[in-house]
């Protein structure tokens, strides 16, 4: 009964299936459930970290490792390299990568291509991924604080 009345609470993350809940897995699972874009394993770190100092980076890998298995997330590939990760529950979308901070943000998905779309050349589309690169708003802001005291 009091196991029900816990998991029934929405900031809780469940457990990956067969394993036990543990304070570290909660906190990583909400860092990654809040966040507006995939994130690192160090950024995980981080942010893990704001809300349960002591939190190791290996716990922060056995977690990432236990819910990929889970498929409770899903690595993102970015051409920066560095694995990625977020929820898999957030639908089809696709990614903006700030080239000044290299923050990532999820974006809702700007090509209308359904499944079966036959391209030019005898290409049929079955699935897409799409990331956009520039300034997200903030680093925006900034560069144009920047010039309009540089005048």
């Amino acid at each position: 009964m009091k196991h029900e009345q816990q998991a029934s609470r929405p900031e809780e993350v469940p457990a990956p299936l067969g394993q036990r809940q543990t304070r570290q897995r909660e906190a990583i699972g909400r860092v990654i459930e809040a966040a507006t874009g995939p994130l690192t394993a160090r950024e995980i770190h981080a942010r893990a970290q704001e809300e349960m100092a002591g939190l190791g980076i290996a716990t922060v890998y056995r977690t990432i490792k236990l819910l990929l298995e889970a498929r409770e997330i899903k690595g993102v590939v970015l051409p920066s390299g560095e694995p990625r990760y977020e929820s898999a529950g957030r639908g089809h979308h696709d990614h903006f990568l700030c080239r000044s901070c290299e923050q990532v943000f999820d974006l809702g998905c700007p090509l209308r291509m359904a499944r079966g779309t036959s391209l030019p050349g005898g290409f049929v589309v079955e699935d897409h991924e799409v990331t956009l690169f520039g300034l997200c708003p903030g680093c925006t802001a900034g560069a144009t604080q920047g010039k309009a005291t540089s005048t």
